[in-house]
This record gives C-alpha cells, sequence and structure tokens, in this order.
C-alpha cells in the first residue's frame, strides 16, 4: 500500500495483474485506495502473490489447523495439499492444538504457495493454559509478532468488539459464536477493561508495518443463527472496525474486514452494502452466510447459497464452510467438498459480476458437453476426479468416453442427438415463411 500510494509498481502488482488479466495501473490504484489487498509476508518467501478485492475475481479461503482432540501435523499439511489442489486463493491454520503450534504453522508457511492466515488469539490462550485471568495485552502483542516473524500473511485481530458493545448481545439466541471473541468477551468480563486489541491497536500497526502482514479484522459479534442476523451488536461493532480500517490506512497497512455469518438470504445485500459504507470499501471477507440453520451436516450448502449472493453483490473473498460445521473437526474429504461448494459459489459470483471472462469455462465445457467429448468435459470441471468417478459408475468402459450418451438418458433418450444443422434449418426457414404466406392470402 506504501508503494502504490507513491505511484511505485512493486514485483508482486505486476505478478498480480498477470494473474487476474487486469492492467497494473488497475491493481495499483486499488491497492492505493484501499479498495485491495496483495498479503504478502516478506519472510513468506515462496510465495504466488494473488489479491483480493472487489475489483478482483472472487476469492475463496479454506480453513484447516490441528484440534486437541484431534489431527496433527502430517494431517494438516496434507490438507493444506489438497486445499491447493483443488483450488483454495488463501489457507487459513487455526490450530488450537494437536502439538507444537509453532511448529505445525512453519510447517503449514513452508509449504504453501498461497497466503496463510492466523489468528494469534488462539496461541496466546494456549501459552496461558487456557486461563483468562493470566492472559495479559503483552501476550497478545508477543504472539502477533511471533506470527509475523514466521511469515503469516494476514491475522484476524478481534479489535473491534469493545465492553460497551457486550450489553448488546442479550437478546440473542446464540450470543457470541466467534471463538476468538468468545475469548476477548470472557476477559473483558473478567478484568473490567477495554479490549487489549483495541486499546494497543497502534502497536499491532507497527509489527504489521515492519512484516507487510494485512489485517483480516475479525467480526467477534457476527450472528450465529438467522434470529440474530443484522442486529444492534453485530452493527455496532462494524462500525468500529471501519474506523479501524482508517487508523491502519494511515500508517499504509492493508485491511480486509471480516463478516457474517448466519443472515437470511434477504439481507445479504443490506450486509454487504453496509461494510462497504462503514469500512470505506475495505474488501469484505464473509464465513458463509448461512441462509438456514436447520441443515446440520449439510452447511457447505446452506453457506454456499449465501456465499454466491454475497459475492455477487460484491464481496471479495469468501471463507468455505465444510459439511462437519458446528459438528466436528473436518478430515480430508469435508476439506474437498467445502472448498468446491464454494468454488463454485465464488465462480457463479463472478458470472453474475460479468467479470470479463468469467463464463468462458462454462461455453467451453458445454461445448464439450453437447459435442460428447466427455474427456474434455471432465478437464473443464472444477473437480475432475469426481466428475470422472460419477461418469464411470456406470459406463467405466473407454469406449463409453466418445458415446452419445450416458447412463441417465441411455442411447435412445438424448435430447443433444437432436442435430439441427444449417441445411435443415434452411429449409425449415422456407416451410413456415410459405405458411405464413399462405395464411397471409387466406386473410
Amino acid at each position: 500500500m506504501h508503494y502504490a500510494r507513491q505511484g511505485v509498481f512493486t514485483e508482486e502488482m505486476h505478478y498480480v495483474a498477470k494473474r487476474e488479466n487486469l492492467p497494473v495501473e488497475l491493481i495499483r490504484d486499488e491497492v492505493a485506495r484501499g479498495r485491495m489487498i496483495i498479503p504478502a509476508n516478506i519472510n513468506h518467501t515462496n510465495l504466488e502473490p494473488m489479491c483480493i478485492g472487489i475489483a478482483s475475481k472472487c476469492k475463496v479461503n479454506a480453513n484447516l489447523g490441528a484440534s486437541p482432540n484431534s489431527s496433527d501435523i502430517n494431517q494438516e499439511v496434507d490438507k493444506l495439499n489438497l486445499a491447493v489442489k483443488y483450488g483454495a486463493d488463501t489457507v487459513m491454520d487455526l490450530s488450537t492444538g494437536g502439538g507444537d503450534l509453532d511448529v505445525i504453522r512453519t510447517a503449514i508457511i513452508n509449504a504453501s504457495p498461497v497466503p496463510i492466515g492466523t489468528v494469534p488469539i488462539y496461541q496466546a490462550m494456549e501459552s496461558v493454559h487456557g486461563s483468562i485471568e493470566k492472559l495479559t495485552a503483552e501476550d497478545f502483542l508477543h504472539i502477533i509478532e511471533k506470527h509475523a516473524q514466521q511469515g503469516v500473511d494476514y491475522m484476524t485481530i478481534h479489535a473491534g468488539i469493545l465492553i460497551e458493545h457486550l450489553p448488546l448481545v442479550r437478546n440473542r439466541i446464540t450470543g457470541i459464536v466467534s471463538r476468538g471473541g468468545g475469548i476477548i468477551a470472557r476477559w473483558m468480563l473478567h478484568h473490567h477493561k477495554q479490549n487489549p486489541l483495541y486499546t494497543h491497536f497502534d502497536e499491532i500497526i507497527e509489527i504489521f508495518k515492519k512484516y507487510d502482514v494485512s489485517f483480516s479484522l475479525g467480526d467477534s459479534l457476527r450472528p450465529g443463527c438467522q434470529h440474530d442476523a443484522s442486529d444492534e451488536a453485530q452493527l455496532a461493532e462494524l462500525k468500529t472496525l471501519g474506523q479501524l480500517t482508517r487508523r491502519a490506512w494511515e500508517h499504509d497497512v492493508q485491511v480486509m474486514v471480516e463478516g457474517p455469518g448466519h443472515v437470511p438470504m434477504d439481507q445479504i445485500e443490506f450486509n454487504v452494502k453496509k461494510q462497504m459504507e462503514e469500512c470505506s470499501e475495505a474488501p469484505f471477507y464473509v464465513l458463509g452466510p448461512l441462509v438456514t440453520d436447520i441443515a446440520p451436516g449439510y452447511d457447505h450448502i446452506t453457506s454456499a447459497i449465501g456465499a454466491a449472493m454475497a459475492g455477487w453483490y460484491g464481496t471479495a473473498m469468501l471463507c468455505y464452510v465444510t459439511p462437519k460445521e458446528h459438528l466436528g473437526l473436518p478430515d480430508a474429504e469435508d476439506v474437498r467438498n467445502g472448498l468446491i461448494a464454494y468454488k463454485i459459489a465464488a465462480h457463479a459470483a463472478d458470472i453474475a459480476r460479468h467479470r470479463p471472462g468469467a463464463r468462458d469455462r462454462d461455453d467451453q465445457l458445454s461445448e464439450a458437453r453437447y459435442n460428447f467429448d466427455w474427456n474434455r468435459q471432465f478437464d473443464l470441471s472444477l473437480d475432475p476426479e469426481r466428475a470422472r468417478e460419477y461418469h464411470d459408475e456406470t459406463l467405466p468402459a473407454d469406449i463409453y468416453k466418445t458415446a452419445e450418451f450416458c447412463s441417465m438418458c441411455g442411447p435412445k433418450f438424448c435430447p443433444m442427438q437432436t442435430k439441427v444443422d444449417a441445411d435443415a434449418l434452411t429449409e425449415l426457414e422456407k416451410f413456415l415463411a410459405s405458411q405464413e404466406k399462405e395464411t397471409v392470402t387466406q386473410s
């Protein structure tokens, strides 16, 4: 952001412009005004720079992380590789246990060509063995700097929840559902002091400047159910997040803002536009949102519906939700299912926003489908392995890769076998013209 505001083109800007097929001048100008970020810590040396912003393609983040109850470092690196394989634009390490958190994080960063995000408050809590009473502002700052030194590209910082916001959750069904927000809320309730991440925000800015880390301002009061969406607590925190965004910009530090959560379909557009208004168009990064609460086990679907709509209205990045949301720690297959659901949502949003070239792949796949070019159809799919697997369940032989039918319609009922060539259309048009002429004559 510092260089962009000076009119300088950096190597990262050129790289991003090529990836996005956008003019480098546009990338520089969007970064300068804060409407786009390029998360790239100076210590993440194997990073392939990317951008997050409304002027670029809608991005998808995948969450992973070891848990005290399940998973380990090898499983999390495997999940990272799987997420990158299936198109994750960034990955967040939300590890809370299951081994040495520094070792796990370093392994993930070293293996990742995409930006890595973290929530440092988790390790701060772990460092005092879960004791809110012992947790200090210095603990937070120490862990934040440690993450920055290790090469984390962006961090969720829960600085927007203030002590005066806490009474506003009184009428909620699900209260506070943000893990980091819950930690800060408990700290404030115990100490009767203001949020230390808010009071020490300028010190965090200095750390981020030193390592070129981007803020992902956490939505500690995001709604955890339909009933709580767009309420006074959520909107009060959003106003504070806008103020913090502009404070970071004063120091040329990049910012994106996190958003809900659980939101009914009819409130999604309002939420996106309200964020843009309060946060001066800083990139919006939303979890879901889930548009209904009655489908545990299928929340990658309930949330992908909301994610597609949020992307259409201008959200810059979507945080995926897996089938295990609300139920347990995702495994590799959950990561795959959640990520593909969100790649679909992001791509649908790009088409709806009429981004140049967004529909090219769809048209190419449709042509392959019409021509019964099964292998090309698989190759153009978001998940070629799954597409091939489903086709081959009933027609596995190679001969069926050129067959002009699938197992749904069979060889005699496929409508796309109705090939209407130019000569046939010409003859049909002549016939219709003669019929029209005859009708006029009779009249």
